[in-house]
C-alpha cells in the first residue's frame, strides 16, 4: 500500500510528456504537449484505469492522421481518455469569419504547465493554453490532496481582445473498459433527456432520433422503452447518444458493481448545462471511430456547436477583458466501504 503522501511523477508515453499526479487512492495522469489530455484516471488498490483507451491506442506525436478522420485535427490522433473542448464543441463552424474546427482548439494544442504546490499533503499543477483563431485564454488548475480520491479542477477563460467573444467550452471524458462492462450503472439527478435529430450511425442506433423524454428511458427503435441507466456490454453492437439537460445539481456517477467502484462527476450546471452520454457500445463502425467500445459523460455548456449555440441563445459570452470561473471535481469510491453524496459540489 502507498504511503498516504501525494506525488508529482513525470515519464514519457509513446514519445509524449506525461505527468503523474499521485497519492494513496488515485493517480491521474496528463498529456500536457496533447491538448492536456487526461490521459488516464486510475484506482490504486485494484490497479483499474476507468477511462478507455481507443483499438490503436496513443501513437507517437509524429505518427499520420488515422483513416477517416480528414481535417479533423481532433480525431488525427484520438486515443480516447479525457479532453477539453474549447472554443467549440461538436462539429466544426464559423465564427468572425474564422473556422473553428471539431471540439475547438486547445485539444490539439500544447500547454504550458507549471508545479505550484509539491508536498506529502498537496499537489498542484496549473496549465494554461491560448487560442490561436480567438484571444481567449484558458487557464485549469488541478489539486489532489493526500487522503482525498478526488480531482479537484479549477478554470478560468479570459477575453484578451477587445470586444465581446462567444464560445462553448466542454469536457469529453469517456470511460471504458476493464471499469465499463456490461452490468455497470449510470446516476445522475432529474433531467430531460433528448436525442440527435439523425444518428450519428442509423445502422446501430438502438434509441430512436429526435425525441425529448424524462431520464431516464428513452423510446427505442423498435418501439420499445429503454432504460439508460443500464449500460449494455460489446456485444450489444449498438452507437447512440443522449443528450441529458436541466440540471439542477450537476452530478453524474457510473458504477461497476463487479468491480465494486464508482466514477463521479460533480459540476456546475450553470456553466456546463448538458451531459453528451455517448454509447458505443460495440457498434462503432464508421472510421475513424471504428471498434471503441466506451461510454462518455462529458460536459457541454451547450447541446450544439458554436454557431448553433449562438441561434439557440446559450453560448457562452464574455466582454473584453473579462473573466469566467469554474470549478468541478472527479472522484472514485469503493462502493462497499463508502456511500455517495447527495450531488453537491
Amino acid at each position: 500500500m502507498r504511503a498516504n503522501r501525494c506525488s508529482i511523477k513525470t515519464r514519457k508515453i509513446n514519445g509524449w510528456a506525461a505527468v503523474t499526479l499521485a497519492n494513496s487512492q488515485i493517480e491521474v495522469t496528463l498529456l500536457p504537449d496533447k491538448g492536456a489530455d487526461i490521459y488516464s484516471f486510475v484506482d490504486v488498490a485494484s490497479g483499474v484505469d476507468v477511462l478507455v483507451k481507443t483499438p490503436w491506442g496513443l501513437l507517437p506525436p509524429v505518427s499520420p492522421a488515422r483513416h477517416g478522420s480528414e481535417d479533423d485535427v481532433f480525431l488525427h490522433n484520438y486515443e480516447g481518455a479525457w479532453q477539453e473542448l474549447f472554443p467549440n464543441c461538436f462539429t466544426p463552424c464559423t465564427y468572425r469569419g474564422k473556422q473553428i474546427p471539431l471540439h475547438g482548439e486547445v485539444a490539439t494544442l500544447p500547454w504550458t504547465l507549471r508545479v505550484d504546490q509539491e508536498t506529502d499533503e498537496l499537489v498542484q499543477i496549473t496549465l494554461e493554453a491560448r487560442c490561436r483563431l480567438l484571444p481567449l485564454r484558458l487557464t485549469r488548475s488541478m489539486r489532489l490532496s493526500a487522503l482525498s480520491p478526488t480531482l479537484v479542477i479549477e478554470e478560468t477563460v479570459r477575453n484578451e481582445g477587445d470586444e465581446r467573444l462567444q464560445f462553448v467550452w466542454g469536457h469529453h471524458p469517456v470511460l471504458g473498459a476493464p471499469f465499463l462492462e456490461a452490468g455497470c450503472r449510470i446516476e445522475t439527478g432529474p433531467c430531460d433527456m433528448h436525442t440527435p435529430k439523425q444518428s450519428y450511425e442509423p445502422a446501430s442506433a438502438s434509441l430512436a432520433a429526435g425525441q425529448r423524454a424524462k431520464w431516464p428511458h428513452a423510446l427505442r427503435v423498435d418501439g420499445g422503452l429503454a432504460d439508460l441507466r443500464q449500460v449494455s456490454g460489446p456485444e450489444a453492437g449498438t452507437h447512440d447518444h443522449a443528450y441529458l439537460t436541466g440540471f439542477k445539481r450537476g452530478w453524474i456517477e457510473v458504477e461497476n458493481p463487479r468491480l465494486a467502484l464508482a466514477f463521479r462527476l460533480e459540476w456546475d450546471p450553470e456553466v456546463f448545462r448538458w451531459i453528451i452520454n455517448w454509447r458505443p457500445f460495440g457498434g462503432s463502425h464508421r472510421a475513424p471511430l471504428e471498434g471503441i467500445y466506451g461510454m462518455g459523460v462529458e460536459l457541454w455548456s451547450s447541446g450544439s456547436n458554436l454557431e448553433g449555440a449562438i441561434e439557440a441563445g446559450d453560448a457562452l459570452a464574455l466582454e473584453a477583458g473579462c473573466s469566467l470561473e469554474t470549478s468541478f471535481r472527479a472522484s472514485l469510491r469503493h462502493t462497499h466501504t463508502s456511500t455517495p453524496n447527495d450531488g453537491r459540489t
